[in-house]
């Protein structure tokens, strides 16, 4: 097993050009994918029967898988390498993609559900791993463009699914047409992708402590506010300010928006204006934008407020998966997935627990509360060395 100090002189000597580029293709892989999968949830709850709370149970499976995942990833990724974890993964979800828009039978549908989940897990935990051992050899802050593409593909693959679908092609083709294009898309990222990643020392199991606990909590806010608009902001701006069920999704469009413009500037915003800087002040924009969103009067503010939700937390997750590279509490390949579990656990746990808040008091109480804890974030986060 390779000491971190073997591994970080093999980062000296990596072509650091192509490596970028193959990290940001398998970011772009991922996102393509899971969006790919957002557009065919419909045909899987036609397929099944499934009633709503069902459809809820099995979208808990794909999460579910992605959880049991994430925390062993570092010591596969240390065992086996970025390369072979992540080709593995993402062939494996690749060929999955298509059974799913093909089963009727549930118990099928949830064990192909959370072995995609865990595929899907792996690949998002493995290209972080190498993202941050990428940018370890870069002179400058690259991480938020490899984030940005992520947003990139999420907009590519719905935008792919939604057109091959609307031609009149059946959804299984469709999925198998996706799969062909992530496959494809691997085998020109395959050279750069690294065949190792720092050796962990510790246990199998990523579990945070000291400062990656610290990160792991900020990770969470700002996926749980990402979840919150995700899944609840359409439900705000149809309920409070009358918008018809169609349009519900344009608050999410405008967060998704801003999100994707501020990763793919984000390196050359952190460069200037400073990581810490750009944490804190993204965590306050957030705030304002749901303070916004909830008090406005008007739809079209409120929108907006979504989309400075999007702008101020784009660049956070980014920064903190940085900051990562930087901590000695914990080696990066068991940092890295500890975090990503935390963070997961703030899109799928941070939905249900806003849908609480807003059954005792209202949703635009829960969404004021998580404006509250961005500022709490935007404060702790003054104790990390980004």
């Amino acid at each position: 097993m390779q000491s971190t100090q073997q591994v970080n002189s093999h980062v000296s000597f990596m072509p650091a050009k192509k490596e970028q580029v193959s990290t940001r293709i398998i970011f772009f892989i991922a996102g393509f994918v899971t969006a790919a999968w957002a557009a065919i949830v419909p045909y899987v709850k036609l397929n099944t029967g499934a009633n709503d709370a069902t459809l809820g149970m099995l979208l808990l499976c794909f999460g579910g898988g992605a959880l049991i995942a994430m925390p062993v990833t570092g010591a596969l990724a240390a065992k086996f390498g970025c390369r072979r974890l992540m080709v593995f993964s993402t062939i494996a979800f690749s060929l999955l993609f298509p059974i799913l828009s093909s089963l009727s039978q549930i118990n099928f549908i949830i064990i192909a559900l959370l072995l995609f989940g865990i595929f899907i897990g792996l690949t998002d935990c493995a290209m972080n791993v190498q993202a941050v051992i990428v940018e370890k050899s870069s002179d400058k802050p690259i991480m938020s463009g490899f984030h940005g593409f992520y947003s990139v593909g999420g907009i590519a693959g719905a935008g792919t699914m939604s057109l091959i679908l609307l031609l009149g092609v059946s959804a299984t083709m469709a999925s198998i047409i996706v799969s062909v294009i992530a496959v494809v898309l691997l085998a020109i990222c395959y050279n750069g992708l690294i065949p190792y990643a720092n050796a962990p020392t510790g246990p199998l199991i990523a579990i945070p402590k000291g400062i990656v606990l610290v990160i792991g909590v900020v990770c969470f806010a700002v996926f749980l506010a990402e979840g919150a608009v995700l899944d609840w902001g359409a439900v705000f701006l149809i309920e409070h300010h009358g918008l018809e069920e169609t349009l519900g999704g344009l608050g999410f469009a405008a967060f998704a928006t801003t999100m994707t413009i501020g990763r793919l500037l984000g390196d050359k915003i952190v460069m200037r204006v400073g990581s810490s800087r750009v944490v804190f002040l993204g965590a306050l924009l957030a705030c304002l934008g749901f303070v916004i969103a909830v008090l406005s009067p008007h739809l079209i503010f409120a929108i907006m407020g979504f989309a400075l939700v999007g702008a101020g937390s784009s660049n956070i997750v980014p920064v903190m998966f940085s900051a990562v590279g930087k901590q000695k509490t914990m080696p990066e390949a068991l940092a890295v997935p500890a975090i990503s579990t935390l963070g997961y656990l703030g899109i799928l746990a941070g939905p249900a627990a806003i849908g609480f808040v807003a059954f005792q008091l209202s949703l635009a109480t829960a969404l004021l509360l998580i404006s509250a804890l961005l500022v709490i974030i935007a404060f702790v986060t003054r104790f990390i060395r980004v």
